[in-house]
């Protein structure tokens, strides 16, 4: 039996309207109003490893690997897993650096690696 672990290149969180139909919890979603500069803490089901040493991109899920552009520039603050009913989880903390403007066509990420 191995450990399964997956390394995610971005933090990908649901649209905030899974939380106001009580689908998922507040932490699991992408915050309505995203501020560069403030602290949001996230959610994820399984262990995953996250990227400590700089920029990577929040993405919206809608889960199966369908994401969407870089929503916002963030550094993951701290990343914590932990057992709840038997089930791996990874809790955190991440900082908004940029958030983009969803109009936009620039590119602001080549796949995980923030551009200058």
């Amino acid at each position: 039996m191995g450990i399964i672990v997956e390394f995610n290149p971005d933090l990908a969180l649901r649209h905030i309207d899974h939380f106001k139909r009580g689908e998922r919890l507040i932490e699991e979603c992408i915050p309505e109003n995203l501020e560069a500069g403030r602290t949001y803490n996230f959610l994820k089901k399984d262990q995953r490893n996250y990227w400590l040493h700089g920029e990577l991109p929040l993405l919206q899920t809608e889960g199966n690997a369908q994401l969407s552009r870089p929503i916002a520039s963030i550094i993951i603050l701290e990343a914590t897993h932990f057992l709840k009913n038997g089930q791996a989880y990874t809790k955190g903390k991440y900082l908004i650096k940029e958030v983009f403007d969803p109009a936009s066509s620039e590119v602001h990420f080549e796949s995980y690696a923030k551009r200058k």
